[in-house]
């Protein structure tokens, strides 16, 4: 097999680099897709049985998407290193896969932002109104500092104490942000990836040609 040489031999080397570092950067999404999933303050705030689960679509989504990005990483630094255009073929189609899967999360954490706050929002106002001294209003007041409605404010609640519609909003806006931001990031590198892949499979094939 025709081995690349001269210019298309530092693509190589700088396709390697880029996937060791793809490969960290998937155990980075992996990260903070399991952060958000486990976090014990979001997951008080929705373990009611009726509670919402939009918010956590966009997370299985990230967590998907960055164990993919992991796999292809390495499996991109194996075609690298052995110039096996099989391997780079399958790395760009999987390259593919993952930038759907992360522009997917980020467009829904973006677009989904007011539906997912306000089902959550009205989800708690229904609890509220059933049962004001139940635990799980009680884990709301507590990690968002808040209490009471907006049609019901808590009397004696302080004057800097928000109720807590409004801290939802805060809250899950801050968390939306995340995974929009991270799926939109990575899904920039990834053409990146794909560019080079590209160069590199052509080198192979050229290469081949020659001899």
């Amino acid at each position: 097999m025709g081995k690349v040489e001269g210019g298309m031999k530092c693509v190589k080397y700088l396709l390697f680099v880029f996937n060791f570092i793809f490969w960290l950067m998937g155990s980075f999404v992996l990260a903070v897709g399991l952060w958000l999933r486990f976090d014990p303050e979001t997951v008080s705030l929705l373990s009611g049985e009726k509670a919402p689960d939009t918010f956590f679509i966009g997370v299985y989504i990230l967590i998907g998407a960055g164990s993919l990005v992991m796999l292809v990483g390495f499996f991109g630094c194996c075609g690298a290193v052995r110039e096996s255009q099989c391997l780079l073929g399958s790395f760009f189609a999987c390259l593919l896969i993952i930038f759907g899967s992360e522009v997917a999360a980020g467009v829904f954490g973006f677009l989904n932002k007011d539906k997912i706050v306000e089902d959550v929002q009205n989800f708690y106002a229904k609890t509220y109104d059933e049962n004001n001294n139940g635990t799980l209003i009680t884990s709301y007041q507590k990690v968002l500092n808040c209490c009471g409605t907006v049609k019901s404010p808590c009397p004696d609640a302080e004057s800097r104490v928000v109720d807590c519609e409004s801290g939802i909003k805060d809250f899950f806006n801050n968390k939306l942000f995340i995974i929009g931001c991270v799926g939109i990031g990575i899904a920039g590198v990834m053409i990146i990836g794909m560019i080079f892949s590209m160069v590199l499979c052509c080198a192979i094939r050229n290469s081949r040609e020659v001899i």
